[in-house]
Parts: C-alpha cells; structure tokens; sequence
C-alpha cells in the first residue's frame, strides 16, 4: 500500500501557518509528501525545505490572485499538487495547512487504508473534527463548525477538491462515498496571536469577495476581535505532539464570556437537539457515508 500526503501553502511565515506540524504529523504514514508551494512574501518555501525527510515533494506553483469569489482558487492549488501524485499511490492523505492528527490516531487511520485499499466502492475516508478557538483550550461546539470531512482520497483523478477546498466530489459534482476512519482533524485556523489572525483575514477574505467588500465588513485594526465567538467549551483532552511548542509559546489573552454570545431561540434549539441526540438539523454533508 503507498500513501502520498499532499498540502498547498503560501505565506506561511507572515500569517502565523502550522503547515511544518500539520505535514509532520501525518509524514510517517506517507511513503512522499507533495507540498504546493504558492510564490509567497516570505521564506515559505525556505520553510519546507527544512523539513528533515527525503519524502518532501516541492512543486512550485502561483496563484491567480484575480480570483476572488468562493475561494477557488483554493481549490485550483490542490488540484495542482494532487494531480502530480504518481498513479502508483493507492491513497492520498490531504491536510490543511492548519489542520493536525494526533499520534494517537495514526494507527487506526492506517488500519482504515488497508481495510478499504482493494474495495473500489469505497472513495475517501472521513474524519470528525475538533475546532479550536481562541485558545488551545477552547473547542467549537456550535452549529457553524463542521463536524466531518474527508481527507483521504482513492488516487483517482476523477475526484476533486470542492469549492474552496474544504472536501472533494466526483469530476460530475457527485459526492464521494466515503466511510468513517473514527480518527479526528485537530483544526488550529482559529488559534492565532491576535495581531496575525487579523492580518489573516484581511488576505484571506481576499479569495472570496473584491476590495469594495473587504473595506465594508473587515475591521481596519492591528488586532483580531475574538470577543465575535460562537458556542465554545473548554478543552481538557490533549493535543498532538507536534503542537507542543506551540502551546507553550501562547502568550496572548483569551477570555471567553457565554453571557456575550448572541445565539437566536432557533439556534438554541437547534444546538440543544444536537447535544441530546447526536443529530445536526440541516446539516451539509459534502459525502455519501
């Protein structure tokens, strides 16, 4: 069984990106690792390369900035980097580059590959998430964080990345079939210093909507406001080990207050069902399980 990992990444450097502990945290499972290095304003691609392992496949590629509508130009950078994995891997182990797998998770995500290599029903394999806000010690609970997603593909050229990148479909718009890994995504987008999350934002939104709009809707500050929280509750579970730097090194202040949390009577229905009974109203799943 081969496994290639793949990634995109640009400015790493300048907003504060985990991509060296999102590629190492899954880099012993993969036998290569292609990593889509956009032309950045920083040392990015310096960064890769000083990832210790003769697995890193660098493929230099430049993103069209003029695409400012859904993100897709995220999803036109993944395809790149996907599409130059040799037909000889049998799975492809997509991360984010603010994405992390917990140690604990590996062999049971491995097992998962080989149970399904040979079964060619079976396109992807889906994973729970645990997002993080704020702080390392707070998690999403509301309904505006995803619960799964795919991130292990069959290396089938047929499939795609969807939209802006968050999973994949069929080349026809058709979802995956997929089935549960039982494994989790650890997503740090939102843990960021203050000063970096909101300069984040401000490139970020830039793939989606024109200046006109980033004038209007993105505050013009040095700091992010992470006082706009949805349901949050602490985190007492650990994290991977490859986090634990920077863990230690978070400085800033988070303070989470539920009684600021502007939540509508619907919305709390909505979260209280889900917490009584394990089932999102209205929940968007981009796969077929």
């Amino acid at each position: 069984m081969k496994i290639a990992g793949f990634t995109i990444i640009r400015n790493a450097i300048k907003y504060d990106y985990p991509v060296v502990e999102a590629i190492n945290s899954i880099l012993i499972l993969c036998d290569e690792f292609y990593v889509g290095v956009g032309k950045s304003d920083d040392d990015t691609r310096k960064l890769i390369s000083s990832i210790n392992s003769e697995k890193i496949k660098i493929i230099d590629t430049i993103w069209d900035d003029n695409l400012r509508q859904g993100g897709a130009v995220l999803a036109i950078e993944t395809n790149k980097v996907f599409d130059a994995i040799p037909n000889d891997f049998d799975w492809c182990f997509y991360i984010q580059s603010d994405e992390c797998v917990h140690e604990n998770d590996l062999n049971k995500i491995k097992e998962n590959m080989s149970l399904y290599k040979d079964d060619q029903s079976i396109d992807g394999l889906l994973f729970e998430y645990k997002h993080f806000y704020g702080q390392y010690y707070y998690i999403g609970i509301g309904s505006g964080w995803y619960k799964n997603e795919i991130r292990i593909v069959r290396n089938n050229k047929k499939i795609r990345s969807y939209k802006d990148a968050q999973g994949f479909r069929m080349i026809n718009d058709h979802k995956l079939r997929v089935k549960k890994t039982g494994a989790f995504i650890y997503h740090y987008g939102w843990v960021k210093p203050p000063s970096a999350q909101q300069a984040k934002q401000n490139s970020f939104h830039k793939m989606w909507h024109n200046d006109k709009w980033i004038k209007n809707n993105i505050p013009d500050k040095k700091d992010y406001d992470y006082g706009n929280a949805d349901l949050l509750e602490k985190y007492n579970g650990t994290h991977p080990a490859v986090f634990e730097t920077r863990i230690k090194n978070a400085q800033w202040n988070f303070i989470y207050d539920k009684r600021k949390v502007k939540i509508n009577i619907k919305y709390k229905i909505i979260f209280l069902i889900e917490k009584l009974s394990g089932w999102r109203i209205g929940e968007n799943k981009n796969y077929k399980l």
